[in-house]
């Protein structure tokens, strides 16, 4: 072990025994690599592993980093050290200021050739790419996904336009979840129409869990405060997952989140931020919880086929997102425009730009307001979801998509700028999920390459799926901005959405307004942005 900064000395260092015996080969699991199954083949070959394991302050420091996510990380890794050393599995656990790749070019001087398993985030492989190109480090393939790559190469192809339905069919039929004799069960693969039912308050959805804060989760959390005291956040381990007791728990929370999941899964509630969504993703996406056992949870469930489907959809979902993010890339080998953006979600004062351009097909330039960190809007609804994200880490997929992206982008919000927020304030982000998300999907970053349209709505849609408009100061037919700037976007943009058969109702709609309305819902969009962009909160007598 390691031990390079007193930031890091504590009861949980005590417990990491110094490796003892033979070593056929030392693994490193990354930090989202947190699970031993992931070893199932590597421990055919070589019969004893060790297991090596980083906490670099550099990674946590490279962007601003929301603390609750860091400290989710943090504390499941220390946890995983302990439960794989019970396990039988030496240990090698390295804390270091530097990087990963330094940490374990250090550590393959002394223990010889490495072993890893093919990391998730593109930035992590660019990073340890020398050393597997100096044959430091031997990549393995990684085990935590449920498809292979022929799959998706199979029924969406490797150029865009990628589409999710011929992959979301390969998927069903290959592996025959909810399929009977090569059709699906209930005669249709989808029933999303099924599944978009506001939540009026009944049924009561499950309590969220609160998990026991032990001494690993109280070193992480004085760590965090202190070494990354300038991040966004505060930490409250009480309300994550960290122990293996604590993945039981949220487990059986998940599966009686199963029994209404569908049907409520795109109602928004300022009385319920998850109402019945399983909260697994963080799980997931760590690998602490492994995608089939999520897949098992929810077939074994007995739910109905609407909620089994959308949660099944789900997981899909994020395989699928996976495998563009490969494919392409990164999206660097996409043909569309981009643009260049400051990388740090507009939270310091003063920011580098990057030098790389991204994805930008609309050339939207305006910058992220700091509404999105907190500063008051007026509106109910984007004030409602921030202030879930900034407490948790967290909101679930409809605010981030229809309330979250869709004000961005309505506003002409910098999609890099949006994805980064993203990327440093949910705990659940990491660079292959939430650049196709964000990117991808939230804001029509990268064109056709992933959608046919931009998600974009007006208050119409936010009243109907959610009660913020009920607390908002702004009446959602009367005054209400979002449905002007709705107007103003589908005007502004025009040009890139004649001939686009989805958008087609309304542009027509866009073409009958009045030159007058025209007008009004573009200095709407005016000066909602100068607004925002100074800080200051919307107010009704104002529009």
């Amino acid at each position: 072990m390691l031990n390079l900064s007193d930031s890091w000395s504590g009861s949980f260092t005590t417990r990491i025994h110094k490796p003892k015996g033979d070593v056929d080969a030392w693994v490193w699991l990354s930090y989202d690599q947190l699970n031993l199954g992931l070893l199932v083949d590597l421990q055919q070959i070589y019969p004893t592993l060790g297991l090596i394991l980083i906490e670099s302050e550099a990674k946590g420091k490279s962007r601003p980093y929301h603390k609750q996510k860091l400290a989710l990380l943090l504390s499941n890794l220390r946890h995983f050290a302990i439960e794989a050393q019970a396990q039988g599995f030496p240990i090698h656990y390295v804390m270091t200021h530097g990087n990963y790749a330094e940490a374990l070019e250090s550590l393959s001087q002394h223990l010889g050739p490495l072993h890893s398993i093919v990391q998730a985030e593109r930035s992590t492989r660019q990073e340890i790419q020398p050393l597997l190109d100096e044959g430091h480090l031997t990549a393995h393939p990684h085990l935590g996904w449920l498809t292979p790559r022929a799959w998706f190469s199979e029924s969406v192809g490797e150029t865009p336009p990628f589409r999710m339905d011929a992959f979301y069919r390969k998927v069903r039929k290959n592996t025959g979840w909810l399929m009977v004799d090569g059709k699906p069960i209930g005669d249709k693969f989808s029933f999303d129409e099924a599944n978009r039912k506001p939540w009026k308050g009944d049924p009561l959805p499950p309590t969220t869990p609160k998990y026991p804060i032990d001494e690993i989760d109280a070193e992480v959390t004085d760590l965090v405060e202190r070494v990354f005291s300038h991040h966004p956040g505060s930490v409250d381990l009480s309300q994550l997952p960290t122990s293996k007791a604590d993945l039981d728990q949220a487990m059986a929370f998940a599966e009686a989140c199963l029994t209404h999941f569908g049907t409520f899964e795109d109602a928004m509630s300022s009385h319920n931020r998850g109402l019945f969504h399983t909260r697994l993703a963080p799980l997931l996406n760590l690998h602490r919880v492994m995608p089939h056992e999520a897949v098992d949870l929810v077939l074994a469930s007995g739910a109905e086929l609407n909620n089994v489907e959308g949660f099944l959809r789900q997981l899909i979902w994020r395989e699928y997102v996976h495998h563009v993010h490969v494919v392409t890339d990164g999206f660097r080998t996409l043909e569309v425009n981009r643009s260049a953006s400051r990388r740090d979600a507009n939270w310091y004062e003063v920011a580098p730009i990057e030098a790389e351009l991204h994805p930008n097909h609309l050339q939207q330039t305006f910058p992220l307001p700091q509404a999105y960190w907190g500063k008051k809007s007026g509106l109910a609804c984007l004030d409602t979801s921030v202030e879930s994200v900034l407490d948790d880490g967290w909101t679930h997929h409809i605010p981030r998509l229809m309330v979250l992206s869709n004000i961005a982008h309505l506003l002409d919000v910098n999609p890099r700028e949006l994805t980064d927020w993203f990327h440093v304030a949910f705990i659940d982000a990491y660079d292959w999920v939430v650049e196709p998300n964000v990117l991808g999907m939230g804001t029509f970053a990268t064109g056709s390459a992933m959608m046919t349209k931009p998600y974009v709505a007006g208050s119409a849609y936010i009243n109907r799926m959610s009660d913020h408009c009920s607390t908002c100061s702004f009446h959602p037919k009367k005054t209400c901005p979002i449905s002007r700037l709705y107007w103003a976007y589908l005007a502004r943009h025009a040009p890139e959405f004649t001939g686009n058969h989805r958008l087609s109702m309304a542009m027509r709609n866009v073409a009958k307004r009045s030159e007058e309305q025209r007008d009004l819902d573009h200095a709407t969009y005016l000066k909602v942005q100068q607004a925002l962009a100074q800080g200051l909160t919307l107010h009704p007598e104002d529009q």
